[in-house]
């Protein structure tokens, strides 16, 4: 449906503008000018009804490969090949006319598409429904607030009977009712064989939505494949940068998570104990629970922090806290010294699978060791309750 080739996207950047026309001008010295790579040998395909994102710090490429692929851009080297009509949503301002109201633009957009003018008047309620902007419909793109916008252009994206539909963080201006409606329009576009390409900061949205995921960082690409090991990946070096802007590599475990630190201390054994103390791997809902880690410190620290965070089978952070966020200090820590923190909790979650990252940190918040999925666990509960949390509930009947 879509594959990315080898695309490579360079800027030459000159110190000043009369540097840029020097280079037209014969019998004058040519400045040279400093090339920066936006994009470098990106390679990927995405499936007919996949949903592939891409995630990555500001200013890594990912708004520009998507503009390559929608046919803004043309890029540098390399080539895009789809099969099907693209739809595309991306900086917030792009493809509407200021001067023109809501429904002109909506129409006018249907016909850059090639969409006939008779079938736009069909769909048109339905987008002008799913926007929910009411009268302001009618007046110019310019008076929108930025959800308005938002709305206006998603709701058109989505109606226009795309089979590829391009996404540039739409959802992170809206407010949380639209975007329950874009992720439930999302997985419904999924089952009806639309292709989505989209670019989040949202790492949950990321998980929850996607098929595959990739890593872009300074136009690279870093990682690739599913979803929670690639944010995984991501996490790691955005958590390793210390305060100086360097960054620690990752360490893979060899299970597809990442362990990272600058190695001030070392986690050694991580257990989940039941109410008896015994090692547990399969527990009842609202059991009594203790999450206990061992490690060592590698150098003489002062009042470490140690942290746990749950997730579940899709990588969806559940609930995480650490020794400081608890108020427990621990104090001075001596190089060579063992030690060992205790999380003891109810365990109120629902039926399904979940993974327990651990870590020590520095009170600054920077990690010594952090080691994603250190062990599994079941959550067992005989009712069907929804959700993630199992919030221990009263029901009162009443009739008159």
């Amino acid at each position: 449906m879509l594959q990315v080739q080898n695309v490579s996207k360079v800027y030459r950047l000159y110190r000043q503008p009369s540097d840029r026309l020097a280079q037209l001008l014969p019998f004058v010295s040519k400045p040279q000018p400093r090339e920066f790579w936006a994009l470098r040998n990106i390679s990927f395909g995405v499936e007919r009804g996949e949903v592939f994102s891409l995630i990555g710090p500001n200013g890594s490429g990912k708004s520009t490969l998507l503009e390559i692929i929608c046919g803004i851009l043309a890029p540098t080297s390399g080539r895009v090949l789809s099969g099907g009509r693209i739809a595309a949503l991306l900086e917030l301002g792009a493809g509407f006319n200021p001067e023109f109201s809501g429904r002109e633009n909506v129409f006018l957009n249907g016909e850059i598409l090639g969409i006939p003018r008779r079938d736009m008047e069909i769909l048109f309620p339905r987008i002008e429904e799913f926007a929910g902007i009411g009268a302001f419909l009618d007046r110019p793109v310019k008076e929108y607030s930025s959800g308005m916008y938002v709305r206006l252009a998603f709701a058109t994206a989505i109606h226009v009977e795309p089979e590829i539909l391009v996404v540039d963080e739409a959802l992170a201006v809206g407010d949380a009712i639209f975007a329950n409606r874009c992720i439930q329009k999302f997985e419904e576009l999924k089952r009806s064989g639309v292709t989505v390409l989209f670019v989040s900061h949202d790492l949950g949205l990321v998980k929850r939505l996607s098929d595959r995921a990739a890593f872009l960082h300074n136009g690279e690409m870093k990682a690739i494949g599913v979803p929670n090991d690639v944010v995984n990946r991501y996490v790691a070096m955005v958590l390793e940068r210390s305060e100086n802007g360097k960054e620690h590599p990752a360490e893979a475990t060899g299970d597809g998570a990442f362990r990272h630190g600058d190695g001030a201390s070392r986690i050694l054994h991580v257990d989940l104990l039941d109410a008896s103390g015994n090692p547990a791997r399969s527990i009842r809902s609202g059991d009594r629970v203790t999450v206990q880690i061992r490690a060592r410190a590698a150098r003489d620290l002062d009042n470490p922090v140690a942290g746990i965070l749950i997730r579940n089978r899709l990588g969806i952070d559940v609930f995480g806290t650490n020794s400081k966020i608890e108020k427990v200090e621990p104090g001075f820590v001596r190089a060579g010294q063992t030690f060992e923190v205790d999380f003891t909790f109810d365990c109120h979650l629902t039926r399904q699978e979940y993974t327990l990252t651990v870590a020590t940190q520095h009170p600054e918040g920077f990690s010594q060791d952090w080691l994603d999925g250190a062990l599994a666990f079941t959550v067992i509960e005989p009712r069907d309750v929804a959700g993630l949390a199992n919030l221990k509930t009263e029901v009162t009947w009443r009739s008159e």
